[in-house]
Formats: structure tokens, C-alpha cells, sequence
């Protein structure tokens, strides 16, 4: 990002794994971009008219109009397709048919079924109570670890086996995703993945990447505030 008012600004939140999912593939692409802060819980009127799910990230592409839903696309997935036509390199998406299409099923499910048991299941009972004052619901993020992840996290690092990445052979928004929301889980909890060894070995590659380490950072800098040292779910 630079100082100067960037073409493409993201309306949300750093904390928010789609938010980092859409800033990684900017980073990726080197394509200039802002964050503005909305309050998902309680948005703005403006926010409404532009987000008809009432979720984060919106897009804004202010070369095309500065205010209003014009310009605007709702959903990361969309967002980054979005960003992969308009700047095509390097492609995020596969050429090739088949790859392409695994590339998108793997993004989809990151975005619902991981997101869902992690960020439902472990984030929010974690870390939305520490923020109320109240007591981490530790019994119902052990237990979505125990049971609800498994099979997730199984299936992605059977679907991985010896490759690198996920589809094509290449880096893609697959991989993207799945490290973005996985990590979304680190944030409040430890995720030792002895028992994923593929999923575990491209962990580790994704987060050494500039592009998920920097809006990772940011995220995490703002939860250590209220949440010091991670839980052991195990």
C-alpha cells in the first residue's frame, strides 16, 4: 500500500480472515489498495446500501465511481476474481480447466466449511467473550477442534498429497484461502498439525509468504491486546 489514495479500497476488518484473503491477493499482484474500518455489528447506513449480505470485505474500485453502490462488489471470492481480471498477473487462477475448477471448489471450501467450524466454532467463543468481559467458551472450542476439524483438515491434506499447492501446480487462490481462514484459528488458538503433515508442510510455506505474513501481523497485533497468549485446545 502507499500513502496516496489507492483506485481499490476495502471496506472491514484486518482481524477478518476474507479481508486478508482479498489484501493477500492484492499483495501478490502488487496492486495498491486501502482498508477502512467499518463496524460490521454496527454499520453505517452507507455500508448497508453496498453490503445486501451485511458482511465484510466490500470492495470499492474508486476509478470507476467515489461513493454509492456503483463501483462496489460484495464478497471476497467475488472481490478477488474481481482483481484477477483486472490485473491479470501474475494469475491466481489456474489456466488450465480442470485445475481451475479445483482451484475454485478448494476456495469455497475454506470459505464455508473451515471458516465456519473455525470461526464459529474456536474464534468467536474465544475471543468475542474476552472482548464481553466474560469467560472464553474453552469447552466449545475443544470440542469443535476435536470433532469438527478433523475431517476439514483431513480432507485438505489428503487433497494436497505431495504437491505443493493446491491446484495447477502453482500458487492460487486456493491456497490462499485455505491459509487465510486456517488462520484465523491461530489467532486464539494454538493449531499443531502433526497429524496433517502435507497440510502442516504448506502451513508453514504460506506463512512465510510477505503476503499472508503482513495483514496476519496486523491482525494478530490487535488481538494480543485483548487476548495475550493463545489457548491450548488440545
Amino acid at each position: 500500500m502507499t500513502d496516496s489514495q489507492a483506485d481499490l479500497v476495502l471496506y472491514g476488518s484486518p482481524v477478518s480472515p476474507f479481508v486478508r484473503k482479498v489484501s493477500a491477493v492484492c499483495l501478490e499482484k502488487e496492486v495498491d489498495f486501502d482498508v477502512e474500518p467499518v463496524d460490521v455489528f454496527n454499520p453505517p447506513q452507507w455500508f448497508r446500501d453496498i453490503s445486501p449480505m451485511k458482511r465484510i470485505p466490500v470492495m470499492r474500485d474508486r476509478s470507476i465511481a467515489e461513493d454509492g453502490t456503483a463501483g462496489t462488489i460484495p464478497d471476497s471470492s467475488a472481490i478477488c476474481a474481481y482483481i484477477e481480471k483486472k490485473h491479470p498477473s501474475p494469475a491466481l487462477y489456474p489456466e488450465n480447466a480442470f485445475a481451475h475448477g479445483r482451484a475454485l471448489f478448494i476456495e469455497e471450501f475454506a470459505d464455508t466449511n473451515l471458516a465456519a467450524s473455525g470461526g464459529l466454532g474456536i474464534f468467536r467463543p474465544i475471543f468475542f467473550a474476552v472482548t464481553q468481559g466474560k469467560e472464553p467458551d474453552l469447552d466449545k472450542a475443544r470440542g469443535t477442534w476435536a470433532e469438527q476439524l478433523p475431517p476439514i483438515l483431513t480432507y485438505l491434506d489428503t487433497t494436497l498429497g505431495d504437491e505443493e499447492f493446491f491446484a495447477g501446480g502453482q500458487l492460487s487462490i486456493a491456497d490462499i484461502t485455505v491459509a487465510c481462514v486456517f488462520m484465523q484459528i491461530s489467532l486464539v488458538a494454538e493449531t499443531p498439525l502433526d497429524d496433517y503433515p502435507a497440510l502442516a508442510a504448506h502451513f508453514e510455506r504460506m506463512k512465510a509468504r510477505p503476503s499472508i505474513a503482513g495483514p496476519f501481523a496486523k491482525a494478530d497485533g490487535f488481538i494480543r491486546k485483548a487476548l495475550p497468549e493463545r489457548f491450548d485446545l488440545t
